[in-house]
């Protein structure tokens, strides 16, 4: 390949009709997903032309998230122009909700996500790593101003993480509207991110619920949900083979086949135990005397405290972004019922007065996203404590990013 061919108009065209064909199948099957059969039968070409591109797997992978951090980049940098922090986050979030409307019509390219980094192998990991935390460090500058003054570097890294975890978790809930629904979801995502679901002076005293692990499971089969939960959320689906699963637990794949028929099987059995604590907690919190800001607060510290126990943790839920079809539609069908228990409560605290008047779906989804974050913290500061993930992300996803809490 030559320099010049490298800048003619075919030689690009060519070059991101592969990019978006291997982001499509990223999205959809995860790395393991992206091979360059599959993008060569994608765009018409032979898996030599593709390498053409892209010589090896990883670079074409470590590209489309690399692309995806330059989108979110240019939006960022759109952002920043805006006079305060409350109206630059209005800008972004506005310009990620018509980013995923432009997408649905076919009028912007697709946008990778980044659930499956952790399949990615040295050193293209590194690099796309990299490439990401320069991205969080612009995204914390949107924050700068005398709103976040006082919450320091640390408070500010949580707080930045949070705001991403809530724009990626965004394309979970945004297929339930319309691209005209835009600024309504713009004020009403922010309105919430800002203020949280609390009212001012609310306090801080979430009854800690424990909930009973689903249905006992003899000759260890239990262990082998939690090893693979662990694995799928550090690795992906595609990731986590049969053998590692088991070769994190010490045993033979005979010995896994034995408690599990297939790993679809397993992880169908993981998701249904992490969507059992979840509806147990709910439950056990909705059953508590108190009103609707003591019910909820006790649901979630309660699932943050799991995350981090000898337990948990529960599934990462962009784990569902990559299963096969087949599996994905019926765990979505049970995740909505958790999102609709939890806007329930939310609406239940609304009219008792505890909570603020927010958009009981919108701050639901925005709950989980929060309790889902914990995972990253986990990830970053291995030993983190239950309070610590409760005062860096929980209680800044109830209250809101710009409530001091002493």
């Amino acid at each position: 390949m030559t320099a010049r061919s490298a800048g003619t108009p075919r030689y690009n065209a060519r070059k991101e009709a592969v990019l978006t064909a291997a982001i499509d199948l990223l999205n959809q099957q995860g790395v393991r997903g992206v091979t360059f059969a599959e993008v060569a039968a994608a765009v018409g070409l032979t898996t030599t032309s593709v390498a053409y591109y892209f010589p090896r797997k990883e670079d074409l992978v470590a590209a489309c998230m690399l692309r995806a951090i330059e989108r979110w980049d240019g939006m960022i940098d759109e952002a920043r122009h805006a006079p305060d922090a409350a109206a630059r986050l209005e800008r972004l979030i506005g310009l990620c909700l018509e980013n995923h409307f432009l997408i649905r019509a076919g009028e912007a390219p697709p946008l990778a996500r980044f659930d499956e980094l952790r399949a990615l192998r040295p050193p293209h990991a590194e690099v796309v790593r990299e490439a990401l935390q320069a991205m969080l460090r612009r995204l914390r500058g949107l924050l700068d101003g005398p709103e976040l003054a006082w919450a320091g570097r640390r408070g500010l890294n949580a707080r930045t993480n949070l705001i991403l975890e809530q724009l990626l978790w965004s394309v979970v809930w945004v297929e339930q509207y319309d691209a005209g629904d835009a600024p309504r979801l713009t004020r009403r995502v922010l309105e919430t991110l800002l203020g949280g679901v609390a009212r001012p002076g609310a306090v801080w005293a979430p009854r800690l619920l424990t909930p009973a692990l689903p249905g006992a499971r003899d000759n260890g089969a239990d262990a082998f949900l939690m090893a693979a939960t662990r694995l799928i959320n550090e690795i992906g689906y595609r990731g986590a083979s049969v053998a590692r699963i088991a070769e994190s637990l010490n045993v033979t794949k005979g010995a896994f086949y034995h408690h599990n028929d297939a790993k679809d099987d397993l992880v169908i059995a993981c998701f249904e135990r992490s969507f059992e604590i979840i509806r147990r907690t709910q439950l056990a919190a909705a059953a508590l005397e108190g009103n609707g800001w003591a019910r909820l607060t006790a649901a979630a510290a309660s699932l943050v405290a799991f995350q981090l126990s000898d337990h948990g943790p529960l599934m990462r839920a962009s784990a569902l972004s990559v299963l096969p079809d087949s599996i994905r539609r019926p765990v979505l069908v049970e995740a909505n019922r958790l999102s609709h228990r939890f806007a329930a409560m939310i609406s239940d605290g609304i009219a008792d007065g505890s909570l603020r008047a927010v958009d009981p779906f919108l701050a639901a989804q925005m709950l989980l996203a929060g309790i889902n974050s914990v995972l990253e913290m986990m990830r970053l500061v291995p030993d983190v404590t239950a309070q610590e993930a409760t005062d860096l992300y929980l209680k800044p996803t109830l209250y809101g990013l710009f409530t001091r809490l002493d």
